[in-house]
């Protein structure tokens, strides 16, 4: 029951996968129905609202913060159930156009969970401002996939910028949600991305959020342990090395998981990455990351190419997974 539960999901996240590099998330239908991580934001901003107050005590606001992180996964997990179960039941499958139909509803319902196109699209348009020597265009443009400041960014900075914001993105929008689609379906899919927009939105460590937000941040750490290792991983072998910077540096970002793909990106492309850099105006030392020079224009476009390729890998590994536990009562005769 496992291996047809893996082996049909992972087929899933295989055409989700290619049907959101080819779709992504449209514009047009954007305008019309908000995606659904807003929707997620929204129900997070509420519950930061009434819960976390700052005349409750520490304590308080922590269990308020679990409780909050509990109900949302339950939420989503709830609704994944529902609309990976009921499209069965809505759509009849006796005869195979029924079959196609749920299967084609699933792949686009799968497509909002991931980030390629998207992510691909904001990163190109940072590095086509910079090929044009649009500098504050550039600037502009990074500030929208990253959260330090960036008026003050030159061309490497805004560079390092946009290679950091891919690598990791890389993980958290990419292949992190596929991990969970393949093993938890559309639930596990939910509830990743449910958790990881809160951990964006509450898990920091400033005062407003330390309490609140801790049960959100530990348990996004805990669900990108596996996935943010297979996403170094990935950049690696797409890179054709950086295997030993990876490995080397990865410990060093005060994240778990965050490391990883960052460390496997400056590896696979020679350059050096993290380092201070301003928050809100103010300075914050984080650890440097390979110890080649710092990256510029080109690198950035390298390391959009080195992503393309890790992507189509993900797709491999996601349908070569599903096709061996297919066939693996034939590999075991």
């Amino acid at each position: 029951m496992l291996r047809e539960w893996v082996a049909s999901h992972a087929a899933l996240a295989f055409l989700a996968l290619i049907a959101e590099a080819l779709l992504g998330y449209p514009a047009w239908l954007h305008a019309r129905i908000p995606h659904p991580v807003v929707w997620a934001g929204s129900l997070i901003d509420a519950f930061e609202r009434w819960w976390n107050r700052p005349q409750y005590s520490f304590a308080r606001r922590r269990l308020l913060g679990c409780v909050a992180t509990v109900l949302m996964i339950c939420a989503a997990l709830a609704l994944g159930a529902a609309v990976e179960f009921g499209v069965f039941f809505a759509v009849p499958t006796t005869v195979l156009w029924g079959n196609i139909v749920s299967i084609v509803i699933l792949v686009l319902v799968a497509t909002v969970g991931l980030a390629q196109r998207s992510l691909f699209v904001h990163v190109k348009d940072v590095l086509l401002a910079l090929r044009a020597g649009d500098l504050e265009a550039a600037r502009e443009r990074v500030s929208h996939i990253v959260g330090r400041d960036t008026r003050q960014l030159n061309a490497s900075g805004v560079s390092a910028a946009a290679l950091e914001s891919l690598a990791e993105s890389f993980n958290d929008g990419i292949v992190a949600p596929a991990f969970w689609l393949v093993f938890g379906g559309l639930p596990g899919l939910f509830a990743y991305k449910v958790l990881n927009t809160a951990d964006s939105l509450i898990g920091h460590k400033e005062e407003r959020w330390r309490a609140f937000g801790w049960a959100a941040a530990r348990a996004d750490d805990v669900a990108n342990l596996i996935p943010a290792r297979i996403a170094g991983t990935l950049l690696v072998f797409a890179g054709w090395g950086g295997l030993l910077v990876m490995f080397k540096d990865a410990s060093k970002h005060a994240s778990p998981n965050a490391g990883w793909p960052e460390a496997a990106m400056a590896g696979a492309l020679g350059v050096r990455l993290g380092g201070p850099t301003s928050y809100d105006g103010v300075v914050h030392e984080r650890p440097v990351f390979g110890s080649g020079p710092a990256p510029g224009v080109a690198d950035l476009g390298r390391g959009l190419r080195l992503y393309a390729v890790a992507c189509v890998l993900l797709w491999v590994l996601t349908g070569g997974t599903s096709l061996a536990l297919a066939f693996f009562p034939v590999l075991c005769a």
